[in-house]
């Protein structure tokens, strides 16, 4: 797994209690920042695949059908 470094502002006690923490405590520390950002990210993508997926159902509930679209999009 590639790493990069990365600034973030938190609380002064967080940062001491982080910066007084063993190597092995803050790898654990820096590997949970990661999955959560990483989780953010899959949830940022997801919902805007759900709303994306929502506008296409109610566009065909409404009759545009996908040739409909893909004559639009040809300028037809």
């Amino acid at each position: 797994m590639m790493t990069e470094p990365i600034t973030l502002r938190i609380e002064a006690d967080a940062a001491r209690v982080f910066k007084s923490a063993s190597q092995a405590e803050r790898q654990k520390v820096e590997a949970l920042v990661s999955i959560l950002l990483q989780e953010y990210a899959n949830t940022r993508s997801s919902s805007l695949k759900r709303v994306m997926d929502e506008i296409g159902e109610k566009a065909q509930q409404r009759g545009l059908t996908p040739e409909i679209l893909e004559s639009i999009l040809e300028g037809d």
